[in-house]
């Protein structure tokens, strides 16, 4: 009977030194190397991949430099995407020669070319031009219209009482205007609704176009001096 007890206390005293040494071995571990094994064993945190990053929000501004950007009227879109009489070709060029490319003002320049303006015009700095479209000349009769192509001082009159000697942007359009011909002209309205003139009003079918040195204005009258 003493000798199974002696065992027993003997076993428990075996058992408690070996838990003593385990926790004694626990204790002791490297707490650098604890870390290490923290961080090692811990998941890496989840990159968003393309779908899930949110995209950047397309602008909605006009391209920077785009001589489109600027214009405005129901009749731009009549305007070439490209060559010289579009936005990008007019640009480029001085405004009789840019005038030349474009389809919407064949009789203008050729009223330009009968008055011998080309020149004058392509050197002038700063100027604006209310370039009358082609149906804006179906008001004369051919007779009428012949007889004016034919007469340089007064044709010369006409053209430049339809351009003023400044920058006019849609800022600053309305308002009375001293032309090239020496008289005045009037610019009513605001914002992109404008008319040029007094007696035969006319609106601007597309305006705040580029050149090399003009602002144009394609409008749907002549304006008479």
């Amino acid at each position: 009977m003493k000798r199974t007890t002696l065992n027993r206390s003997a076993g428990l005293a075996a058992l408690a030194l070996t838990m003593s040494l385990s926790l004694s071995a626990c204790g002791s571990e490297d707490p650098e190397t604890a870390a290490e094994e923290t961080t090692s064993e811990a998941p890496a945190e989840e990159t968003p991949t393309e779908e899930e990053t949110p995209a950047e929000e397309e602008s909605e501004e006009p391209a920077e430099g785009d001589p489109a950007a600027q214009t405005f009227g129901a009749a731009c879109d009549q305007i070439p995407a490209e060559g010289a009489g579009s936005f990008n070709g007019m640009a480029t060029e001085p405004v009789a020669t840019a005038a030349s490319g474009n389809p919407l003002l064949e009789t203008l320049v050729a009223a330009v070319t009968a008055a011998d303006l080309g020149d004058a015009l392509n050197s002038a700095e700063g100027i604006t031009v209310f370039a009358p479209f082609n149906g804006a000349f179906e008001a004369f009769s051919k007779k009428e219209l012949n007889g004016l192509l034919k007469d340089k001082k007064t044709l010369t009159a006409v053209l430049t009482h339809h351009v003023v000697p400044q920058t006019l942007t849609p800022d600053n359009l309305a308002g009375e205007f001293e032309t090239l011909n020496g008289d005045m002209i009037t610019i009513e309205g605001s914002g992109e609704e404008f008319t040029v003139g007094d007696d035969e009003k006319a609106a601007i079918l597309c305006g705040n176009i580029p050149t090399a040195n003009a602002t144009v204005y394609v409008i749907d009258a002549v304006q008479m001096p």
